[in-house]
């Protein structure tokens, strides 16, 4: 019989591509056995009864037999021969069925070959239950035994010889005549033809039809519903409870008491603590013990590493560069020099290493290497290891448990036509004195923000300031070359005194000058002193006393600094030659100490003994200074948006610098009986900070951020130019570019 595929083709000799596959393969489309001549057949057999049947099956029987005969009978009837068998086949009724294995000769072999297959499937270890393979070349491409003449080899290592193809006119004759040829098989791997039997034609069919493959299993078996959503009055079991329901468990107990003392140890960690610990980087020392050894010595001390001796250079090479050679000078210089005064070895060279002489001081450098480390003294220095980050973080208090401090805007000085320069308030609290670049100064009713007086002066005014003389009401303003001393007295008495005061003295002169460094005369438009100076006046602060007052002229080279005499109406220059370009200068509220801010660094001079005491270092572009009311700490503002506060029995640097503001500072005030100072910028804000000095000098002060206001607009990028405290409230007076006065009260 020859080898056909599912089609009824013979099996090509010469077959271009051939895929190498562990097990015989087919397409469920050549197994259709529901066509529509089967159904026809299917139904003429129903009609004809149980006779017609056995007729059938009598005839696939002696179909081997009858083979040449149904040969000479033509293709017809064997074509309804094959379909009758196929239809018997699919009904049950197959010749399989119908004789016994010692009577069919292809029954027996498939028998045969059923029992060795069972046989190799179970000495196998795979779970398959294919037929296992003859061929064991595994995945090796069939196409390499194209030519030869076996296609393999067996679990004996024997030869699979190639069966001898028959051509397609007996392949065709041999389709006819068998019964099989429907759902014969050409196994190519192992050479041989496999007949699916009844059960296989079943699973396809039932794989092609999109149903489960194996009959027995039912997709819809009755639901059993086990609990109904109904309450029952009766439980499913009827025994009573247990008395041991009711009483507490001692194995739960010791259990409990267990997972108890294994929390309190940390042996057991809650989920927060594990995904804290997840998070956390691990750290690790990357060189060694870097410095830090845990372990310790037999003796109970910590082991102290040694220092490093140092690392030989080109001196000590065998063959240095030629400019690490010395002359003879050198090196008679070198050898009588004493071993102590001796920079180092002396540079030598060789040729090769064999000419390289034993180091003759070796026993001598050990035993000082040796003496240095016993006689040495030596400390540890520890590090601490932080392992949480947040406890670096300072434990500040609360905004609201610092009050009082301004929160709010309370009122508008309203008047000026240009940018506010400048602000200060008496010492009673009652009067406000602001000077503009429109070239006039006013003094307003704090309560009632009423313009009582207004002076007009002819340049701009960069700086005011009150007199804080008792008994007296005078205000100063710094106008271009010119010191402004004007009489502001509330009453006859005071305004009275005020004017004695600035009466211009007849021989007013420069103490100790040949030239005088400034003029003092009466103001040409009214009752006041004017004092001309040389260059332009940028700034002026009084003394605590009232009686002296200095001006700051950053232009004036060695004259930019001048200290002024109220009483005797002299001036003198307290310094030959200044350092840098002074910006600001500030007097000891109760220490006859100076002091003169340049653009880097402030200055302290002692006054009594004429003599720098300290400088500090202030950073790059100082722009404003306030000395705090006990005169031990300084606040210094700078154009690097920095505010820096220092504590000067500290240190010289900063003891905390802040950097809250996103543009250049402009002001910086203290409160005289508050803890609050303020820092004022050009982005528009002021911050308000809360300032406690301790009188415990072992503590250090505390500085914490508590408000930011906001009242002034922007214009040609300049914001708040000045600030300034009230003497008793914590109210905050401000100064902006916009042409208004701001006050900031607590309600």
């Amino acid at each position: 019989m020859g080898k056909r595929d599912l089609h009824g083709n013979a099996a090509s000799k010469d077959k271009d591509e051939v895929e190498s596959a562990p097990s015989p393969t087919f397409e469920a489309e050549d197994l259709d056995v529901s066509s529509s001549d089967s159904e026809d057949e299917l139904a003429a057999d129903e009609e004809g009864g149980e006779s017609e049947s056995e007729e059938s099956a009598a005839g696939l029987e002696n179909e081997e037999d009858d083979t040449d005969v149904a040969g000479s009978e033509g293709l017809e009837s064997s074509d309804d021969e094959i379909d009758r068998a196929v239809l018997d086949l699919v009904q049950g009724k197959n010749d399989d069925e119908s004789q016994p294995p010692e009577h069919h000769p292809d029954r027996q072999d498939r028998t045969a070959d059923a029992g060795t297959s069972q046989q190799a499937a179970e000495e196998s270890d795979s779970s398959d239950d294919e037929r296992p393979n003859r061929n064991t070349v595994g995945r090796v491409p069939l196409e390499w035994y194209r030519h030869e003449d076996h296609i393999g080899y067996d679990l004996d290592a024997n030869k699979i010889m190639t069966k001898k193809k028959d051509d397609r006119l007996e392949a065709l004759l041999a389709r006819n005549d068998s019964g099989k040829a429907l759902r014969t098989i050409y196994d190519e791997y192992n050479d041989e033809e496999i007949v699916l039997s009844r059960q296989e034609l079943e699973l396809v069919q039932r794989i092609r039809e999109g149903k489960f493959p194996h009959v027995e299993v039912n997709p819809y078996e009755p639901e059993v519903d086990w609990f109904s959503r109904d309450k029952e009055i009766h439980s499913l079991w009827q025994a009573p409870e247990p008395k041991r329901r009711f009483m507490p468990s001692k194995w739960e107990e010791k259990k409990i008491v267990k997972l108890v003392r294994a929390l309190r140890k940390g042996w057991i960690k809650t989920t927060a603590e594990r995904m804290a610990t997840q998070q956390e980087p691990e750290a690790y020392l990357l060189w060694e013990d870097d410095g830090l050894i845990s372990s310790k010595t037999p003796h109970g001390l910590s082991y102290l590493p040694p220092t490093k001796t140092p690392l030989p250079g080109h001196a000590e090479s065998y063959n240095p560069p030629k400019e690490y050679l010395p002359t003879e000078e050198e090196r008679r210089g070198w050898e009588q020099a004493e071993e102590e005064d001796r920079a180092g070895p002396l540079a030598r060279a060789f040729t090769s290493l064999r000419q390289v002489p034993a180091y003759d001081r070796f026993i001598n450098e050990r035993f000082e290497r040796c003496l240095d480390l016993y006689l040495c003294p030596r400390t540890r220095k520890k590090r601490a290891f932080v392992s949480d980050a947040k406890s670096l973080v300072p434990q500040l208090p609360k905004p609201r448990d610092l009050q009082p401090f301004p929160t709010a805007l309370a009122m508008r000085y309203l008047g000026h036509t240009a940018p506010v320069r400048s602000v200060a308030v008496d010492a009673s609290g009652q009067w406000l004195l602001s000077g503009s670049d429109d070239g006039s100064v006013r003094l307003w009713e704090v309560a009632t923000a009423r313009c009582t007086r207004t002076w007009h002066l002819a340049a701009r005014v960069h700086c005011v300031a009150w007199c804080p003389a008792a008994g007296l009401r005078i205000a100063s303003a710094a106008a271009g070359n010119s010191v402004f001393l004007l009489p502001a007295g509330s009453g006859a008495e005071q305004e009275a005194a005020s004017v004695q005061a600035l009466r211009p003295a007849s021989a007013a002169k420069s103490a100790g000058a040949k030239v005088a460094l400034c003029k003092w005369q009466r103001w040409a438009e009214g009752d006041g002193l004017e004092l001309v100076h040389q260059h332009s006046v940028k700034h002026v602060t009084w003394h605590a006393r009232g009686e002296y007052f200095a001006s700051v002229a950053p232009t004036g080279n060695t004259q930019a600094v001048l200290v002024h005499q109220l009483s005797k109406q002299a001036t003198q220059n307290p310094f030959r030659k200044n350092r840098g370009r002074v910006v600001r200068t500030a007097f000891h509220p109760s220490k006859p100490f100076f002091f003169v801010a340049t653009q880097n660094h402030v200055r302290i001079y002692n006054l009594a003994k004429q003599a720098l005491a300290k400088k500090l270092l202030a950073g790059s572009g100082v722009a404003c200074l306030a000395v705090h009311p006990s005169g031990d700490h300084i606040i210094v503002g700078s154009e690097d948006k920095r505010l820096a506060w220092f504590d000067m029995d500290l240190s010289t640097k900063p003891y905390r610098s802040l950097r809250y503001h996103s543009q250049a500072l402009r002001g910086v005030a203290f409160h005289s009986r508050h803890p609050l100072f303020a820092s004022a910028s050009d982005d528009g804000a002021v911050n308000v900070f809360h300032g406690m000095v301790y009188q415990d000098l072992l503590t250090n002060p505390l500085i914490v951020p508590v408000k930011i206001l906001r009242g002034h607009d922007i214009v040609q990028h300049e914001g708040v130019l000045d600030c300034a405290f009230h003497p008793s409230q914590p109210w905050l007076f401000t100064a902006g570019a916009d042409s208004t006065v701001c006050l900031f009260t607590n309600q």
